[in-house]
């Protein structure tokens, strides 16, 4: 018999975190009889403000409920003006990725009818790519790890990027299979690796060994680009892409910019995985400018619900939890093609709630 049951660990965080997150709750709460599950959530405090208000950002009671829970949903973290003792932002979701080893970042995005794009190009509505970010080494690796040597004219701080073998075989892999089950559903079937293999030895370590494990899909057409070039194109043509794959600084820089060519952050979900645990969190931030006005988008973090959906229905071979991501999906596609709603960030009036209920409607 099929699981019917799963739980889940909530974490709002900052800012529009709490807002977004309720929206998205409320989404998942009303599919449950549609598909004939139960999603038990527990909330969790931590974050930029429960460090200011604690001097924890992240409890370790909250981490091993993260650790026990079918998968994590997670709204948004940090604040400005909350910093830790090197002057760096306090943003507890890297602590998540490295302690559940969540070294997948995976950011699909797509153009959405019914909303306007910012690319005058007509054939910008065919945008459907995901770019897949290694998550726990590349530059991100030196948080925590920089150095300042010497003193007055003569400082300098340094920050070590770390390309493991290891690293970078696990994610490139990951990033062929998602190509490969894209492929199977119609999509193009194509990897692109970006890189800066032409400067940095160890981004050519890593497309050494991105050419090594692409050999084992040879079903799977691969590609290579340097992130500058990458940077352009995605601006000039971003519907000739299909997967990319990247470093985790690069990564974190690009995933912004395809959230941008269709229209919003607000439409960016995205899921940091790993081979255990899974979480799933809008990729935009906390927005502290707008908090509680009842005025941000939930779409990436709905978004995010049908992301979470889709992973545990495969992890646990449960074609109901599937069904709901396409439900989710197909709700969020009506609601804008239907022109019932219109974001903020779109230059329309629809609230929160407002979002939240129009998709509600169309389950």
């Amino acid at each position: 018999m099929p699981r019917t049951s799963y739980s889940i660990a909530v974490l709002p965080g900052d800012g529009i975190g709490h807002e977004v997150m309720a929206a998205a709750l409320e989404v998942l709460c009303a599919l449950e009889s549609r598909i004939g599950r139960r999603f038990v959530t527990s909330p969790h405090a931590a974050g930029a403000q429960h460090y200011a208000d604690t001097g924890v950002a992240l409890p370790e009671p909250v981490l091993e409920a993260c650790r026990r829970a079918d998968a994590i949903l997670f709204g948004a973290m940090g604040l400005p003006h909350v910093r830790d003792a090197q002057g760096t932002e306090v943003i507890p979701q890297l602590d998540i990725r490295f302690a559940l080893d969540l070294y997948a970042g995976v950011r699909p995005i797509k153009t959405w009818p019914g909303l306007p794009t910012p690319l005058s190009d007509p054939r910008a509505a065919q945008i459907d790519m995901v770019l897949v970010r290694e998550n726990t080494e590349g530059l991100f690796y030196a948080r925590g790890r920089g150095v300042i040597e010497g003193e007055g004219e003569n400082a300098a701080a340094f920050d070590t990027m770390r390309i493991s073998r290891k690293g970078t075989a696990r994610v490139v892999d990951f990033a062929l299979r998602l190509t490969e089950q894209r492929r199977a559903r119609g999509r193009p079937g194509r990897l692109t690796n970006v890189d800066k293999a032409n400067v940095f030895r160890s981004m050519a370590f890593w497309r050494e060994v991105f050419v090594e494990r692409a050999t084992h899909f040879p079903q799977i057409t691969t590609e290579h680009a340097y992130v500058d070039a990458m940077a352009l194109n995605l601006v000039l043509k971003p519907w000739t892409y299909d997967v990319l794959v990247t470093e985790n600084m690069f990564g974190d820089i690009l995933s912004d910019l395809i959230a941008s060519l269709v229209g919003s952050m607000g439409m960016a979900p995205s899921g940091d995985i790993g081979d255990h645990h899974g979480l799933f969190q809008p990729a935009h931030g906390t927005a502290p400018d707008i908090a509680g006005r009842g005025i941000a988008n939930p779409t990436a973090m709905i978004l995010s619900v049908a992301m979470m959906l889709e992973w545990l229905g495969e992890r646990h071979a449960d074609a109901a939890l599937l069904d709901g991501a396409s439900i989710i999906e197909s709700a969020v596609h009506r609601a804008f093609l239907e022109q019932s709603v219109r974001p903020y960030d779109f230059g329309g009036q629809s609230g929160t709630q407002a979002i939240a209920e129009a998709v509600v409607a169309r389950l």
